[in-house]
């Protein structure tokens, strides 16, 4: 089993791409901005996923990622929120990809509380 098996990391890679598409709509004076930001944490969510599945061997290691990944995911909600606000996306838009990004957030906690589930020792 890879880390691309874990449902966490499949949904984080979905929202992160589906935020790519997205954020290619975005004004040209956001690319340095807004658009670099969401696009960043959307992505450090997969990768910091990465990173804490092979340092999984190490309990603490492996946890002190999962919350890397954790915060990225909450930046990625705050990021969303700014789109939202300035009326990049609609609100239907907003609450889809916020939904996606608390359930991820659940899924991440889940494997913190639970590292052994997850071949720490």
């Amino acid at each position: 089993m890879g880390v691309e098996d874990l449902i966490a990391y499949q949904k984080a890679f979905d929202l992160a791409m589906e935020i790519f598409e997205v954020s290619k709509s975005f004004p040209k004076e956001e690319c340095y901005s807004l658009t670099d930001q969401i696009r960043r944490c959307s992505r450090s969510v997969c990768a910091n996923m990465s990173e804490a599945y092979r340092k999984r061997k190490y309990e603490r290691h492996f946890i002190s990622k999962l919350t890397d990944c954790d915060a990225e995911n909450g930046e990625t909600q705050t990021w969303l929120r700014f789109a939202f606000a300035c009326e990049y996306i609609s609100e239907e838009y907003y609450n889809s990809k916020l939904e996606k990004s608390k359930e991820i957030g659940k899924l991440i906690n889940y494997m913190i509380n639970n590292p052994g589930k997850f071949g720490c020792n």
